[in-house]
């Protein structure tokens, strides 16, 4: 047998099979096949895997058959009895939430998440948790950011960017993470963005060609893939919830459960989060916030990029502006001045920009058993939220008439102060 033989006997089946997945992964036929399990669609409202985050079938199956996005980080992880998911199960709302978000996922992250849902978006609602540990001097952590990236919400992304400053920035920012620059080819695309030009004919066709086999893989693996499941932990919480829903009791609930859960310390944190987290260091963490601020950002201008997509989209949002846990607040120096200002400048940025659905709890930290640790909510803080999820969700409000303004992309935006009222105007 001659050598030629031999070679193609080898390697001519690796590479038949090479071109048959480079065939599949490039098919236009999957994007027709939108079926998801319902059993998967459900496992993947609370599950808060980041692979659902990044993906795109999932979340658009979901927003199509009555879920509603909320958009948020860490706070989601605290299941309780009175946590959204388990409220709008226990008494069958006409909604069901599906939790975006985790641990260091921030405005830039959520940005790129909304490019996968835009169509889910349009006309619809949305529930958004502003954190004001969002709003840092340096925004959103770069490995954060990195863990969350999807290059199929990017590609996507690219294929609808029009030019404007909304697009310009979204590149701008993008480019700042190591995420933005891992591709030479999308990198060079961003970079023509941010400075106002269209991609190049050539980057366009690897921008294409790479959306076909990144969307045929989120539908070639998701819609039969089960992702992290909190059905458990939604189920056995809601045993503990009255058949009926009163409020007044709902609320006497939660301040006897939040009492049972906070024996170990003195601040109302939960005791697996004091014994866990703080318990052995606390003494070294007297006044170690003193000097924390979140009045000035960048964050302020990645959060805009959700706004401007929200007006593009006509959605109606309704903002939840949360406190923090006034005892730990006071312990470690946190200025109170400092959060009445951080309160000010985001109502300000939303307000005036017809974003008029808010609800501000930033003066409730001393409420007791508001809290569940340091800055998530919990028992009494998830109930009182939902006096203002429930009739947002459940009954028509005013329609927004957003009026977007670039001057929030601002370097002189992200550093204000308002130390000339300017947040009172």
């Amino acid at each position: 047998m001659s050598m030629k033989k031999r070679l193609f006997m080898i390697f001519g089946p690796i590479f038949a099979a090479a071109l048959l997945m480079l065939a599949v992964f490039l098919s236009p036929l999957w994007s027709s096949l939108n079926y998801v399990n319902p059993k998967v669609v459900n496992n993947a409202a609370s599950s808060l895997s980041p692979q659902v985050l990044k993906g795109q079938l999932i979340k658009r199956n979901a927003l199509e058959h009555g879920y509603v996005p909320f958009f948020g980080s860490s706070e989601w992880s605290r299941f309780d009895p009175f946590h959204p998911a388990v409220l709008a199960a226990k008494y069958d709302r006409s909604y069901q939430p599906f939790l975006l978000g985790a641990r260091g996922s921030q405005s830039l992250t959520h940005f790129f998440v909304m490019q996968s849902i835009n169509p889910q978006l349009k006309n619809k609602k949305a529930v958004v948790f502003v954190s004001p540990q969002w709003f840092t001097p340096k925004g959103e952590d770069p490995n954060a950011f990195s863990f969350y990236y999807s290059p199929l919400q990017t590609t996507s992304w690219i294929k609808r960017e029009s030019g404007s400053k909304m697009d310009r920035y979204a590149a701008y920012r993008l480019l700042q993470m190591p995420s933005g620059n891992s591709d030479r080819e999308i990198a060079g695309a961003l970079a023509r963005i941010a400075a106002g030009l269209k991609p190049t004919t050539s980057q366009m066709t690897y921008v294409n060609i790479r959306n076909r086999i990144l969307l045929n893989e989120d539908q070639i693996f998701s819609r039969y893939r089960v992702p992290l499941n909190n059905e458990k932990t939604i189920d056995k919480n809601e045993e503990l919830l009255p058949n009926q829903y009163n409020y007044q009791k709902l609320d006497q609930l939660a301040g006897k459960i939040g009492a049972e859960k906070t024996t170990s310390n003195d601040f109302q944190i939960d005791n697996t989060f004091w014994n866990r987290r703080l318990k052995s260091h606390v003494k070294k963490l007297k006044n170690f916030q003193a000097h924390m601020s979140y009045v000035k950002s960048p964050e302020y201008s990645d959060f805009q990029l959700m706004l401007n997509q929200f007006a593009n989209d006509h959605t109606n949002v309704l903002f939840i502006i949360p406190p923090i846990n006034a005892k730990w607040q006071k312990y470690t120096g946190m200025s109170s001045a400092m959060l009445a200002t951080f309160d000010k400048k985001i109502t300000y940025q939303l307000r005036s920009q017809g974003f008029n659905h808010i609800d501000d709890l930033s003066h409730d930290g001393n409420v007791p058993y508001f809290m569940a640790d340091t800055i998530h909510p919990g028992w009494r803080g998830w109930l009182t939220m939902d006096k203002a999820i429930r009739p947002f969700l459940t009954e028509k409000v005013p329609s927004p008439r957003y009026r977007i303004d670039n001057y929030y992309y601002s370097k002189e935006w992200q550093n204000e102060s308002g130390s000339d009222n300017h947040f009172d105007d």
